[in-house]
């Protein structure tokens, strides 16, 4: 007798493809529903959940049949990135959350440059996925993941520092990139339309 598990449920969810082809139809149904409902064209509901079906049974039906070629299947893609985005959209939270304990300026100061990370850390995580990049380690071949470790410890050590040491007039760095975080938050507003 097989005792009820996670474990088992997990495994009958890949065994009878609600991994491979329930939940990325449903991921990509609901966001090209909701980004069709936000474009002027297309404010009828008909007409958004046809597009919707369409373009999820699109994305999702070649990897079932097996017709996509070996690397580039974009729901392969999508399972493999999908975890990783997850938990850089909840570690960039958690920071956010800290950052809000230090006042509302000090957290919207940082919020451009969290974000900026963050877009950065999705486009590595994609192309991480679609083979294009590793790492540093493809170029130099005396680059190591100890050398990466080493290099983000100097420079959070640097700020560190440069935060202790620098005069309290001394203002001119601080300045000049709080303006450039201003605008790319603006940047980002714009992109992102503001409501």
């Amino acid at each position: 007798m097989v005792s009820p598990s996670f474990t088992n449920l997990a495994r009958y969810f890949q065994q009878y493809g609600v991994m491979d082809f329930l939940l990325p139809f449903l991921l990509v149904f609901t966001i090209i529903y909701a980004v069709t409902g936000r474009i002027s064209l297309f404010k009828e509901k008909n007409f958004r959940i046809v597009i919707a079906l369409t373009l999820a049974l699109v994305f999702v039906a070649p990897h079932i049949t097996g017709s996509y070629p070996l690397g580039y299947d974009p729901v392969q893609v999508l399972n493999e990135t999908l975890p990783s985005i997850s938990l850089l959209s909840v570690a960039a939270v958690m920071v956010l959350l800290l950052l809000g304990i230090f006042g509302k300026g000090f957290s919207e100061a940082a919020a451009p440059l969290i974000a900026l990370i963050s877009l950065g850390f999705v486009v590595f995580i994609f192309g991480s996925s679609l083979n294009l990049w590793r790492g540093p380690y493809d170029v130099f071949s005396w680059w190591s993941p100890e050398i990466t470790e080493l290099m983000i410890i100097l420079l959070i050590f640097g700020v560190i520092v440069w935060l202790i040491v620098k005069e309290p007039g001394q203002g001119s760095f601080g300045s000049s990139a709080k303006n450039a975080w201003k605008s790319v938050g603006s940047i980002i507003e714009d992109i992102g339309g503001k409501r």
